[in-house]
């Protein structure tokens, strides 16, 4: 058991690690596109489901309007979205995807994919890797939600 409390047997700084990793592949990847990889992220998102609203963006994404308003802001000044006032209810801000980000959509998909291969990730260890991940979310979110009660 006192092998459990060393560093290099903690599922929680694995998933750091890997996921720090990943930041680094991503952002290198888009770098020559100018975006970062949360920016990355909000155009996923977008790209599923065009003009959704910043709350529903946020949810989505489990982004905090204090993080995710600046970055919307920088991506339109960019040219990659657009914000909309809501005309039937003024609070709620539309954010829409700009031609540049439908444009560039087919290269970026490209280079993470490049990217992604370069790493010697099989297509069928990556899906498994996503299933096992997807129940760890979901026993993490079970007993999160079970602990705010």
């Amino acid at each position: 058991m006192d092998d459990f409390l060393t560093l290099e047997n903690q599922l929680c700084f694995a998933v750091y690690e890997a996921g720090s990793q990943f930041n680094k592949l991503y952002s290198k990847a888009l770098e020559s596109f100018g975006i970062t990889y949360p920016q990355y992220l909000v155009l996923l998102a977008l790209w599923e489901e065009n003009g959704q609203s910043a709350k529903e963006l946020g949810e989505k994404l489990n982004l905090g309007t204090g993080t995710l308003t600046p970055m919307i802001k920088r991506m339109e000044a960019s040219g990659w979205v657009k914000r909309e006032r809501s005309t039937a209810d003024e609070r709620k801000v539309c954010i829409s995807l700009q031609p540049k980000a439908l444009e560039e959509k087919e290269a970026i998909v490209q280079k993470i994919a490049t990217e992604l291969k370069l790493c010697n990730i099989e297509y069928e260890e990556y899906k498994q890797l996503m299933k096992q991940l997807r129940v760890l979310r979901g026993k993490l979110n079970i007993y999160n939600k079970e602990k705010v009660k």
